[in-house]
């Protein structure tokens, strides 16, 4: 399926059902902020300021319930969401987590699953509390993709009463618990589906860390968006790497004939390429391109590149997709992120 970038909208990408709002699309440079679901569009943000950043992609929407019943229904669900507040019987951090997950992953995912996403998001919302920054910070620079009671209400439409509950159940279930490794809240970073193993962190940002280590998430490859083709025009291509390395140079000609991988890593992202006399990481140039991920091929067709990308995310830390497979497997949440993330314990505050 070939798309044209210029005109490639995340709704005809992304379905709730099918597909995690968070790719961290453009996950830029975690240890210093550049800003991971948004660098290309309102998709990107799962945002890590004050020293890490992760991008992640929202979600489409649903069906739209605009009827005066659901009016009523509003009314009444922010009077009980109020009450919520007032009696203890949710928190305001725990409903900011609520949000977190109705926008980071789709509501019709497994129980378990949710369950997951739900302590990753805790566990990164207390991360960079610990750095100072603070709820409504962080739902107005985009830290985490997250919805309000309205933005779910207009995705959800009809099925709002389920989602919302299936999603608050999963938050509950789970209250105040993260994950931690040598007692501190780990960098709790995910995507929407890998390459076919997650990467190291070690291959994307500048500094390693022992719990996001490359494993086997080969169920990924089960995905309908698994692989995917985008097509750009080649001026467009050199124009874009140029404006981030103004001393590129290439000849006329072949484009594809000037491209050359130079390395890969280990679960098969591109490390570096060579284009004309410029060398990039294979980052760079899913950032600068927009491409679903850095896990790619190349080639051309007249006056278009085609890039053919397995996975969408940086590919570090959680699969979405996998974790959901994972969890129609019989895996509970716990063995789900120790699949992911390696040697982390559990706190529960």
């Amino acid at each position: 399926m070939k798309k044209t970038i210029l005109c490639l909208s995340l709704g005809s990408i992304l379905s709730m059902a099918v597909l995690p709002a968070a790719v961290n699309y453009g996950f830029s440079e975690i240890y210093g902020y550049e800003a991971g679901y948004n660098e290309k569009t309102a998709a990107g943000v799962i945002t890590e300021n004050g020293g890490e950043t992760v991008l992640t992609e929202n979600e489409d929407t649903d069906e739209k319930g605009n009827n005066e019943d659901s009016a009523n229904e509003e009314k009444n669900l922010n009077a009980e969401t109020q009450e919520n507040k007032e009696t203890g019987s949710q928190s305001d951090f725990e409903s900011y987590i609520t949000g977190v997950v109705a926008a980071e992953m789709p509501a019709l995912y497994e129980n378990e699953a949710l369950k997951a996403q739900a302590v990753a998001a805790r566990t990164y919302t207390k991360r960079r509390m610990e750095a100072g920054n603070s709820l409504d910070t962080m739902i107005e620079n985009g830290g985490q993709a997250y919805n309000s009671v309205d933005d779910m209400r207009e995705k959800w439409g009809n099925n709002f009463d389920e989602y919302y509950n299936k999603i608050k159940s999963a938050v509950d279930d789970t209250e105040g618990e993260i994950m931690i490794y040598d007692g501190e809240p780990i960098l709790a970073v995910f995507h929407a589906i890998s390459g076919g193993k997650t990467e190291s962190a070690a291959n994307i940002w500048s500094q390693d860390e022992p719990y996001l280590k490359s494993v086997d998430s080969s169920m990924d490859e089960t995905s309908d968006e698994y692989i995917q083709e985008e097509t750009i025009p080649v001026n467009t291509v050199i124009s874009k790497l140029q404006a981030a390395k103004p001393s590129m140079a290439v000849s006329s000609g072949s484009l594809e004939g000037q491209m050359q991988i130079i390395e890969r890593t280990e679960a098969g992202y591109v490390k570096e390429i060579q284009i004309g006399n410029a060398v990039f990481t294979g980052r760079e140039v899913r950032e600068l391109l927009g491409l679903r991920s850095s896990d790619f091929t190349v080639r051309q067709e007249g006056e278009n590149m085609i890039f053919t990308t397995k996975g969408y995310g940086h590919g570090t830390g959680m699969s979405q997709y996998g974790a959901n497979e994972l969890a129609k497997e019989g895996m509970d949440y716990h063995e789900i992120l120790e699949y992911y993330y390696t040697g982390i314990s559990f706190l529960k505050e």
